[in-house]
């Protein structure tokens, strides 16, 4: 299986955040981000585990019982499920975000 990312839609949540869906299955799912500066990753929890990549840009990464750690391009994070965590978008960021198992309520 293979996906082309330009023949991919991109979903506008509002507020200067763009998604799109990319490859997935049940167990595992891969999903590009785009932030505008500025934008807020509200505080969430779900019950996937999840791993995010910087791919450019720069964000402030917010985790329940830690503190605030600025992040950039190439930098890494790791969510462990039902823990609350957000961002805050410091300049024009793009992540890409994977999620164990795949995020349900991404593609419905």
């Amino acid at each position: 299986m293979f996906v082309e990312n330009k023949s991919i839609p991109s979903t506008d949540l509002g507020g200067g955040v763009i998604r799109k869906v990319l490859a997935y299955s049940k167990n595992l799912m891969t999903v590009e981000l785009h932030f505008e500066k500025g934008a807020v990753g509200a505080p969430h929890s779900h019950p996937h585990e999840q791993i995010g990549y910087i791919i450019s840009g720069k964000l402030v990464y917010q985790e329940e019982g830690q503190e605030d750690k600025i992040l950039g391009t190439g930098d890494t994070y790791y969510v462990a499920p039902n823990v609350v965590h957000g961002v805050q978008i410091l300049e024009e960021t793009k992540l890409l975000d994977i999620f164990t198992p795949m995020r349900e309520d991404f593609v419905k």
